[in-house]
Order: C-alpha cells, then sequence, then structure tokens
C-alpha cells in the first residue's frame, strides 16, 4: 500500500524528469550541426587507446572506412585481429618504447612516415575515421612539431572524425579539438608490482 510520502516522492520524481526532459530536448534541438569531429584522448590513466578503439568499432559497423596510425608501437594492437576488415587500413609506424630503442633518429624517422600515412588518411574523402594513437607522444618529444601537426588536422576532410591519443596533448591541440577527454590515473596495478598483462595492457 502506497503511503502518502511515497505517492509525494513518485510525484516530485515525475516532475524532476519532466523538467529534465524537456531541458534535454531543448539542448537536442538546439544542436543541428553535422560535421566530422577532433577527437583528443589524452591524460595520465589508462583507456585512451581503447577508447579510440570501441569508436573505430562502431564505424566498421556502420560500415564506414577507417585508418589507424600508431605511433611509437611496432606491432598493432591485438585489437586489429578483431576488427580486420577490407574498411580497415591499419599500420604500426613505431620502434617500440623510446627508452627502449635510444635511437632519436630512427625514432623521428618512423614518426615522419606515420605522419605522411596520416596527412594521405586525412586527405582521403573516403575514410570516415583516422585514429592517431600515441600522437601526443610523438608530439611531446618534438619528434614532431605541434604547430605542423595542427596545420595537417586542420586540412582533414570537413566530415570525417581524427582521434588523437595519448599522455601530455599539447595546449594548442586541446584548443582545436572538438571533444577532450582526459583519463585520470587513481590507482594502477604497475606501482603495486603487478606487470602488463595481455589483453589488458596489450
Amino acid at each position: 500500500m502506497k503511503t502518502n510520502e511515497t505517492t509525494n516522492d513518485e510525484s516530485s520524481h515525475r516532475e524532476n524528469m519532466e523538467a529534465l526532459q524537456a531541458e534535454m530536448k531543448k539542448k537536442m534541438n538546439a544542436a543541428q550541426e553535422k560535421r566530422g569531429l577532433l577527437i583528443v584522448n589524452t591524460g595520465d590513466g589508462k583507456g585512451k587507446s581503447t577508447a579510440a578503439f570501441g569508436v573505430l568499432a562502431r564505424t566498421l559497423a556502420y560500415g564506414g572506412k577507417a585508418v589507424v596510425i600508431q605511433f611509437i608501437k611496432q606491432s598493432p594492437d591485438a585489437v586489429e585481429k578483431v576488427l580486420r576488415s577490407d574498411k580497415l587500413t591499419w599500420h604500426a609506424v613505431g620502434g617500440g618504447f623510446t627508452w627502449d630503442t635510444q635511437d632519436k633518429v630512427g625514432d623521428i624517422a618512423l614518426c615522419e612516415k606515420g605522419w605522411t600515412l596520416a596527412e594521405v588518411a586525412m586527405a582521403d574523402p573516403e575514410v570516415k575515421l583516422v585514429v592517431l594513437d600515441e600522437l601526443n607522444i610523438v608530439v611531446g618529444c618534438d619528434y614532431l612539431a605541434t604547430d605542423r601537426v595542427l596545420a595537417g588536422l586542420a586540412k582533414k576532410q570537413t566530415d570525417q572524425h581524427v582521434i588523437v591519443t595519448g599522455r601530455g596533448a599539447p595546449a594548442g591541440l586541446i584548443e582545436m579539438a572538438d571533444l577532450v577527454t582526459e583519463m585520470k590515473e587513481v590507482k594502477h596495478p604497475f606501482t603495486q608490482g603487478v606487470k602488463a598483462q595481455r589483453g589488458i595492457e596489450f
């Protein structure tokens, strides 16, 4: 049996939801523009590339053509095996962790190769999504100049989405982006002596 208190609570909840519904409809009606987005996933927490790959999976599911360029990393992420498709082109152009390669000239050359591939992808009107994985790291190491990268991103197709990942996104990129998400590390197993594990870190 409902009490007056329960009835009042339900009535109050309904009023709040109706007000929220009206507010959300107003916002949705105001948002009519449709265009390609520049998305940045940054911060010291995990999940930056993983979030990008989620969007990648969605793009492929809708039949869109996508290109992934992984800077720094030597081999494609295991996700590539799952998402393998004639609509997907995947480039891993890195030499591995920079503290392992210890070869600045070689690392820069690989980044140049990756950026050339990125420019080609962003110039292709058939490509709906370009993922530039760990590009923020490349810029942070001064392997590619920030101004050059920003100028290249500005030339992307107007209806094309581009996702840039990596910690330490430069201020200019954050300002330029349409959507920026910062992953914050609260707790990490590595600091507790737990090594990187297949399926989690790689």
